[in-house]
C-alpha cells in the first residue's frame, strides 16, 4: 500500500491550491496524517498533522492560510492552501504513521510528492 498526493500545479501569489492524498487502494484505517513539503536546497519540513480524531496542527508561516482535513469515510486527507506565497514553492508529500488494511499493519508510509509552485 503506498499514498498519492494530487492537485499541486502553478499558481499567482495570493491564489489557492486543493492537495489530496489517498491510499493506492481500498483500506481499512489511516492513522494520523501530515503533510510535508520540500523546497529546492533545503531539508524536507512538517507543514500540518491531523490526528485520527480530527486535532490539527500547523506550523507557523502556514497558520491561517492552510488548513488540513480528512475524511475519515473514504480514508484521505486533504490540504486546503489558500494566500499563496512564494515562498510555498516546495513538493508537497503527504505521509502517514500507519495504515491498516485488514490484518496487515503497513508504517510510516509516504506519498511521492506533487509541486506546487507560486509565482507571478
Amino acid at each position: 500500500v503506498q499514498l498519492q498526493a494530487s492537485g499541486g500545479g502553478v499558481v499567482q501569489p495570493g491564489g489557492s491550491l486543493r492537495l489530496s492524498c489517498a491510499a493506492t487502494k481500498n483500506i481499512t484505517y489511516m492513522n494520523v496524517i501530515s503533510w510535508y513539503r520540500q523546497a529546492p536546497g533545503k531539508q524536507r519540513e512538517l507543514v500540518a498533522t491531523i490526528t485520527s480524531g480530527g486535532i490539527e496542527d500547523y506550523e507557523d508561516s502556514v497558520q491561517g492560510r492552510f488548513a488540513i482535513s480528512r475524511d475519515n469515510a473514504r480514508n484521505t486527507g486533504s490540504l486546503h492552501m489558500n494566500n499563496l506565497k512564494p515562498e510555498d514553492t516546495a513538493v508537497y508529500y503527504c505521509y502517514t504513521d500507519k495504515i491498516v488494511d485488514g490484518v496487515y499493519r503497513f508504517l510510516k508510509v509516504w506519498g511521492q510528492g506533487t509541486q506546487v509552485t507560486v509565482s507571478s
